[in-house]
């Protein structure tokens, strides 16, 4: 059993591998619908732990997509993996009319899965969906290949123990602009045992790569974006460089392309938004839920 306030950690099988996710039950008898978390590329679903316990009455889900967190999952090449992984697990659990909560890649793949699954979505809340201009997705292929791979293949994999990674991690940019708790989180779920007395990236650089690197394969996502016929809030942060990881990727004119779009700047966050302010995160959603 875990302890008070922890969610349990499940697992189901979806297309060939192991999705991990993590569940809050919230009050016995209440039946209002799940929120659903899905979180940034090289993260994991314990990332939202600071937000979901602010919601104890709700039913909460938070997932480790594939090839994160304690999810199974090799590099992929497609963005639309993704959301064919979830739109399996919505299916297995029977989940409807759920609260989608996504950030950054998590949020691209809950548009992606609304669109399909129309039933199984009564809201989403997206902070800063990957979802460019519809250019980006026509300027050609990726610049990265198997050859010349992203940068992020060279990221740090092994640590001596989660108070290593964050020894070295806690002055770096982005990570200094984290909550403190939000930090820990990422960096204690972030590892695995190695099986030799040290730790290794949940994340493995190759995967984190891979999904840098495919940014530009799902071009429907802007169709897609149209069939989400729910209330969507879209927030913003700010743009400045897109290669900037703390510059908002989001166009600003996704919440239009929606049927019932929202559109909320947020020029006073970067990208990590839910990360350096998790009250607030849990406050927009709220709001937006009793709206």
């Amino acid at each position: 059993m875990p302890a008070p306030g922890q969610p349990v950690t499940r697992s189901v099988r979806v297309n060939g591998i192991s999705l991990t996710y993590y569940e809050w039950r919230g009050a016995p008898g209440n039946q209002e619908p799940p929120l659903l978390f899905a979180h940034a590329t090289g993260f994991h679903g314990r990332t939202f732990d600071a937000i979901a316990e602010q919601f104890p009455d709700r039913r909460v889900l938070s997932l480790d997509l594939r090839g994160h967190g304690r999810s199974e999952g090799e590099p992929i090449g497609d963005w639309r993996i993704m959301s064919d992984d979830v739109n399996a697990f919505l299916d297995q659990l029977r989940i409807r009319r759920a609260v989608g909560i996504g950030h950054s890649m998590g949020a691209h793949t809950l548009v992606q899965c609304a669109a399909q699954r129309p039933d199984a979505f009564s809201r989403l809340i997206l902070f800063d969906p990957v979802i460019l201009a519809p250019e980006y997705y026509s300027e050609g292929s990726d610049a990265f290949t198997s050859d010349a791979p992203h940068p992020a293949i060279r990221r740090k994999r092994d640590f001596t123990s989660p108070e290593a990674m964050m020894e070295r991690f806690a002055p770096r940019d982005p990570y200094s602009l984290f909550n403190s708790r939000v930090f820990e989180d990422y960096c204690r779920h972030g590892l695995r045992d190695d099986g030799n007395g040290g730790f290794v990236l949940a994340c493995s650089p190759e995967m984190e790569a891979s999904v840098y690197g495919s940014s530009r394969s799902n071009a429907g996502v802007h169709e897609a974006a149209k069939l989400v016929d729910i209330p969507a809030l879209v927030v913003r942060a700010k743009q400045t460089d897109l290669m900037d990881f703390k510059s908002s990727p989001t166009w600003p004119k996704l919440a239009s392309l929606m049927p019932k779009g929202e559109d909320m700047p947020r020029p006073d966050r970067t990208h990590f938004h839910p990360f350096e302010d998790p009250d607030d995160a849990a406050q927009i959603i709220a709001k937006f839920i009793a709206s």
